[in-house]
């Protein structure tokens, strides 16, 4: 295999690894505000419970975030210096901003939230909650702007080759930040709701009756049945944006070859680029069109429209970016049905009498925010190829000229690392729950002895 493309596999792995845990802490530090909030408001010792046990879940991914985010920075230099070289103007101070802006409020607040909870007035303690939540939004927010500018580039000129910055406020708001941020940080909300729902569920199953557990379980799936139907509408308004500044990504995620009117939905196909047709294709009459234009009519671009008169290939790779998709989109539509069944359970049986299948399902779901959250990564950024910088870098040029056995042995031993620590981290989530079911409750907590339940209402 080229350097090219293991360096583009190793960056994948590195990436892949590390949006794990920040689709966890984005939500998860709000969700724990709202259970320090609502404990500080009925002093019922489940809030707290809630609180103390999901705080350390927030902790541990809060850690292998930001050691592997450490990890995918070195690579910038050591397998992609042509990104630096050429966009590092701008890509430079929006990486800063992150670290200024949100990193260290993180770190500053993170202790006190942790440990702080029988050491300081209870609203010190909500505040350095609120901070944290704060700090890892923002955090959110500038690798978004980053990442958005990448494939709608805006506010910048090119001198000798190199990339300038020439309107600040057009780079942080180009064209598809908002549209890439409403559906990160919505997307961290479903991974967080179905993470709470799944452990407690989880945790009902293997006999936890504390109703912190029932609570938990609640407050996932209404999380997630209030969360999704918002994230259907931002998807198509997401797609609606990326039809208009990356048509060929469009045209790979609905594997459409010939541009035209009454484009059928494929719902499933092999796409072929040899021939560049597909092959056992199952598809709706007009359902691209009618989704994509809002009309059966509608014209949407096909993929023979991206090939050069020379032969080049200008649009994405088809396959991966076709099935990255519809792994998205189906895994959201069980995310769907799963909310609202439990919401219709809640509404019917009470969170302490849901059926076993339900709770076998909803535990076995616990982690489908990865999963979606990694398809829709891929569907974005391998939509984007060739081009790292849309229009501006392509990633054949910005590549490091680096032997492929250097980079297919870092390769191997980041996949076996990240493979061990991604186990260890469910085996710690699994521990915790089944530690909690033996009795390790609100009231053994030492941080929650009377007199800190007596502190807590300064509030």
């Amino acid at each position: 295999m080229e350097t090219l493309l293991l360096s583009r596999i190793q960056f994948a792995a590195n990436i892949s690894f590390h949006i794990l845990f920040p689709t966890i802490t984005i939500a998860l530090g709000w969700v724990l505000l709202f259970f320090r909030l609502r404990f500080a408001r009925t002093r019922d010792p489940k809030w707290m419970a809630l609180y103390m046990f999901w705080v350390k879940v927030f902790a541990l991914s809060f850690a292998l975030g930001v050691v592997s985010g450490i990890t995918m920075s070195f690579q910038f230099g050591t397998n992609w210096p042509g990104f630096m070289e050429k966009v590092g103007n701008v890509a430079g101070p929006l990486l800063a901003y992150e670290v200024l802006t949100a990193f260290f409020l993180e770190a500053v607040f993170l202790g006190i939230m942790l440990f702080g909870g029988s050491r300081v007035p209870a609203w010190v303690h909500i505040t350095a909650t609120a901070l944290v939540a704060f700090g890892t939004t923002m955090s959110a927010f500038w690798i978004i702007v980053l990442n958005s500018w990448m494939h709608t580039p805006a506010g910048y000129e090119l001198r000798e080759g190199v990339v300038h910055a020439t309107d600040w406020l057009a780079i942080v708001l180009n064209p598809s930040m908002p549209y890439r941020l409403t559906h990160m940080l919505l997307a961290s909300g479903l991974t967080v709701a179905f993470l709470v729902a799944g452990i407690s569920a989880y945790r009902r199953l293997i006999g936890d009756r504390d109703p912190a557990v029932d609570t938990g379980l609640r407050v996932g799936l209404i999380l997630g049945a209030v969360l999704i139907p918002l994230q259907i509408l931002a998807g198509d308004m997401h797609g609606l944006n990326t039809l208009e500044h990356q048509p060929q990504k469009v045209a790979a995620m609905e594997a459409n070859w010939e541009t035209g009117p009454n484009v059928p939905l494929v719902l499933f196909a092999l796409p072929d680029e040899s021939t560049r047709s597909n092959r056992f294709e199952i598809a709706v009459p007009n359902g691209a069109s009618l989704i994509l234009k809002h009309a059966p009519d509608g014209i949407v671009p096909g993929l023979n429209d991206f090939v050069a008169a020379d032969g080049a290939v200008m649009h994405p790779p088809v396959a991966p970016v076709f099935f990255s998709f519809r792994i998205m989109v189906a895994t959201g539509l069980a995310m769907l049905g799963l909310s609202w069944l439990g919401i219709w359970l809640l509404w019917r049986r009470g969170a302490g009498t849901l059926p076993r299948p339900f709770l076998f399902a909803t535990a076995g779901m616990a982690f489908s925010g990865w999963l979606a959250t990694l398809a829709g990564w891929y569907t974005t950024e391998i939509g984007r190829q060739p081009w790292l910088v849309q229009g501006v870098l392509t990633t054949q040029s910005a590549v490091a000229d680096v032997p492929a056995p250097m980079v297919a042995s870092t390769l191997i031993t980041y996949l076996v690392v990240y493979a061990i620590l991604l186990v260890s981290y469910v085996l710690v989530i699994l521990y915790l729950a089944r530690k909690a079911a033996r009795g390790d409750t609100v009231q053994d907590d030492p941080r929650l002895s009377p007199p800190d339940i007596k502190a807590g209402s300064v509030i």
